[in-house]
């Protein structure tokens, strides 16, 4: 590590930016696709090729479009079949493990683009010595390398939240033509990459109104209108770029709303509004989202917390447990040491921290109203500000040896307890929680989100005389794998070896919650993946 401002050589931040690569590509390598991939990868390939956005119009299409960039002119078959809950795809056309390699990579750098911003913005608000912590931590935190990994878009939101937060910071300190325009690409990145992000850019436009060049806020009479309005219409014509320039036709009258889109066939829901209306909407499938969004925030879906099942959602405490139980601790003892010590009095410009520590502080504000409790992924926007922060205890340690020993020493356990779960990083838990455990605390995407497959057949492969039942929570049949395990449905019970997965055994992703409970008093013998329990439930 370098200390104070002096610049050190570039092999630190690429040696780090090189492990944490290696360890994407191992997790890519011995982990099946999750419950959500296929669908990604579908609407990605309709967008590229027949320039239609249907599937889960609740997450924006950039996203997509870069994850399935390599298939953009590839023959891909992908047959789903729509169930009660979700979906099961039943062939792939080339195999899952090709889709995996032709998909997850691009977004391996999406995550690498992320560490990126990550040392820069660290640098410039503290040093190279606190960049290189703040990058060391960020290649040993195993939520990043595991959604980093998967071709979903948990990634590309949290990379361009936190690329808002530093661009605000660069245009600030030049707020000229460049940085405006510059800005305004970002933000509308920003709202192609995620639904959840229209309060981010809200606040990134109305800092751009106040904030002073060389400090402060300007008075009312004297706001930035030029370049915030100017960033505002770059940002809406961009998402509108991402939609292919589409206009929908939403029509309401005789007790209806008929929505036209593009490559699309015609929607119709009923209205008790008496308004006749007509009107052409530019990018109609974002506002279809956005709609789709609030209505499923309103409903709510099934968690599991600590235990017990809650309909609903909307826990208050499941973020904060998640983070607890979720985040690595050395780098959550980094963070809260950090704060104690007085990060902002070891920031070079405190108040560009303040501006990126809002973006911060606003994301987790509406996070915690959230209704969808169903992984810790939803707050993975917040990683790379911790990761900034916990970083800044650099410039507390590097005046005595001690401490930077200490602070070199807690990297390196850092980097040993994210191994313990290697390769397996989606189904990480900290210290706090026993592996073999963790299935009672949180499960879905925290834990099993459909990634064991392969883990299951190298199972099979060292135990080809045993006849195994398998109830799994995922989206892609597992004779696609090769797994041939007898499939074990909600109310059935056998005698024999049964392979369950943790949201199965939870019951979190069921209609009826407690179906798979008869396998709770029978100890595993083994777990699969950190994430698959076995069981011989022909004695307890």
């Amino acid at each position: 590590m370098t200390s104070g401002t002096r610049r050190g050589g570039p092999w630190i931040p690429v040696l780090l930016l090189v492990l944490f690569t290696m360890q994407c590509l191992w997790f890519i390598g011995t982990q099946s696709l999750t419950h959500d991939e296929p669908g990604h990868i579908i609407a990605g390939l309709e967008a590229w090729q027949h320039g239609r956005f249907e599937m889960w119009t609740d997450h924006p299409p950039l996203g997509r479009f870069w994850l399935t960039l390599p298939l953009a002119r590839a023959h891909v078959e992908i047959v789903q079949e729509p169930l009660a809950r979700g979906y099961r795809v039943t062939a792939m056309q080339p195999g899952p493990e090709w889709l995996a390699w032709h998909t997850r990579p691009m977004n391996v750098l999406l995550g690498v683009a992320l560490g990126i911003t990550l040392w820069f913005a660290t640098r410039q608000l503290f040093s190279e010595g606190a960049a290189n912590v703040a990058l060391a931590l960020f290649a040993f935190t195993p939520s990043l390398i595991a959604h980093y990994s998967v071709t979903t878009t948990d990634g590309i939101g949290a990379l361009f939240v936190f690329l808002t937060a530093f661009q605000l910071v660069l245009w600030r300190s030049n707020p000229g033509i460049k940085q405006t325009v510059l800005m305004g690409l970002v933000l509308g990145g920003l709202l192609l990459a995620k639904l959840y992000t229209p309060p981010e850019v809200l606040l990134a436009l109305v800092l751009m109104l106040v904030l002073r060049r060389e400090g402060g806020l300007k008075r009312i009479r004297n706001l930035n209108w030029t370049p915030a309005l100017a960033a505002l219409g770059i940002a809406l014509l961009t998402l509108w770029a991402g939609y292919l320039f589409h206009v929908s036709h939403l029509k309401v009258a005789d007790g209806q709303v008929v929505a036209t889109f593009p490559n699309r066939e015609t929607k119709t829901w009923a209205t008790k509004s008496q308004t006749q209306l007509g009107l052409l909407v530019p990018a109609g499938e974002y506002v279809e989202g956005l709609r789709e969004v609030a209505f499923s925030n309103r409903h709510g879906r099934p968690a599991w917390f600590l235990g017990k099942i809650y309909p609903k959602g909307g826990i208050k405490l499941y973020y904060p447990v998640a983070i607890a139980l979720k985040w690595p601790t050395i780098l959550l003892l980094l963070f809260f040491a950090s704060l104690l010590l007085g990060v902002r009095r070891s920031c070079r410009v405190p108040g560009d921290l303040l501006i990126v520590c809002l973006f911060a502080a606003v994301f987790l504000v509406f996070a915690l109203q959230s209704r969808i409790s169903i992984g810790e992924r939803h707050i993975l926007p917040l990683y790379p500000f911790a990761l900034l922060i916990a970083g800044g205890i650099w410039e507390h340690a590097r005046k005595h040896r001690t401490a930077m020993a200490v602070v070199v020493l807690a990297l390196c356990l850092n980097a040993a307890d994210a191994l313990r779960y290697a390769p397996d990083y989606l189904a990480y838990f900290n210290i706090f929680v026993k592996p073999e455990n963790s299935w009672r605390v949180l499960t879905d995407s925290n834990l099993d989100w459909g990634q064991g497959l392969l883990a299951l057949r190298a199972y099979e492969q060292q135990h080809p005389d045993e006849t195994l039942h398998l109830a799994y929570f995922g989206s892609v049949d597992p004779a696609l794998y090769g797994i041939k395990a007898t499939p074990l449905l909600p109310a059935e019970q056998v005698s024999g070896k049964v392979v369950a997965g943790a949201s199965c055994l939870s019951g979190q992703v069921l209609d009826d919650y407690d179906r798979y409970h008869w396998l709770w008093p029978y100890p595993p013998q083994q777990v699969l993946d950190h994430s698959m329990w076995v069981f011989d439930t022909t004695t307890k």
